[in-house]
């Protein structure tokens, strides 16, 4: 039996390519891509000869049982467009049904433009939240929003450049003129990472172009406004249908609610 492979991939500039990630790709019996165009690219460029078959959002069901018997053969490894394959892609459902057919699961860590976006941010990067990318309905963008206002954590979300005044709108509505950074072309020739506010970056970015990520301020501790006693009860009951202890409970949201973590703790039995 075989392994599957995670291979991380450059997301611009093709100096990141690791040498363990150029191995793997030359040493397994067959690679699943994202985009095959994108991939011959990149194997014409570090010489890879493993032959490749598609796997992406339209297909990934229907080429399951074929993944999967080459991986009862031999290794797999599965790369996206760029970055770490998984994350915002497809290649999740063939993560789950390889580990359901009891195949090993490696990752080759590399590129990976949210953390990367974060570790330049200058935002806190102790704690953080990566949500990928925003719905494209307003409607829907504020609810998904909304969900995410309380959270003290600084908060990543992946935007295309014809949505990003939309999206930018919407979130000095839900989430006030807090700090913002947004990096494009990251690792790229045109690299760019803007810092400042949401109201700044709405007046800065006149015609954006590029994929972004949006790495934006957490809610200050003293902004956060306590939840009503029916809302923390909510929560409880929601929470605790996900089986964690007590104390993880209360310790979670007593940082979304505002309460003391003593007092939910009390409410919880």
């Amino acid at each position: 039996m075989g392994t599957l492979y995670l291979v991380a991939t450059p997301i611009g500039n093709l100096e990141d390519m690791s040498p363990r990630a150029v191995r793997i790709l030359r040493e397994a019996r067959l690679i699943a891509a994202e985009d095959t165009r994108q991939t011959q690219k990149l194997l014409i460029h570090f010489d890879i000869h493993t032959p490749v078959t598609s796997y992406f959002e339209h297909n990934k069901l229907t080429k399951l049982d074929s993944i999967l018997a080459a991986l009862a053969e031999g290794d797999v490894a599965l790369v996206s467009d760029a970055g770490m394959p998984a994350i915002n892609d497809p290649g999740y459902e063939l993560v789950r049904a390889a580990l359901a057919s009891a195949f090993d699961i490696s990752p080759i860590p590399g590129p990976s433009a949210p953390v990367a976006a974060l570790a330049a941010s200058g935002l806190p990067t102790d704690s953080f939240l990566y949500l990928g990318y925003l719905p494209r309905k307003s409607s829907e963008r504020k609810t998904a929003l909304k969900h995410a206002a309380d959270f003290p954590y600084t908060l990543i979300f992946l935007e295309t450049p014809h949505r990003l005044i939309d999206s930018l709108k919407d979130l000095q509505i839900v989430l006030g003129n807090r700090q913002i950074a947004l990096a494009r072309e990251l690792t790229k020739i045109h690299e760019e990472i803007w810092r400042g506010t949401i109201s700044e970056a709405i007046d800065y970015f006149k015609a954006p172009r590029g994929e972004f990520v949006l790495v934006i301020q957490g809610r200050k501790k003293e902004e956060r406004k306590k939840w009503a006693e029916e809302e923390l009860l909510r929560a409880i009951k929601k929470e605790l249908a996900t089986k964690k202890s007590a104390k993880e409970i209360s310790s979670e949201l007593a940082e979304r609610s505002g309460w003391p973590k003593r007092e939910v703790y009390k409410r919880i039995f």
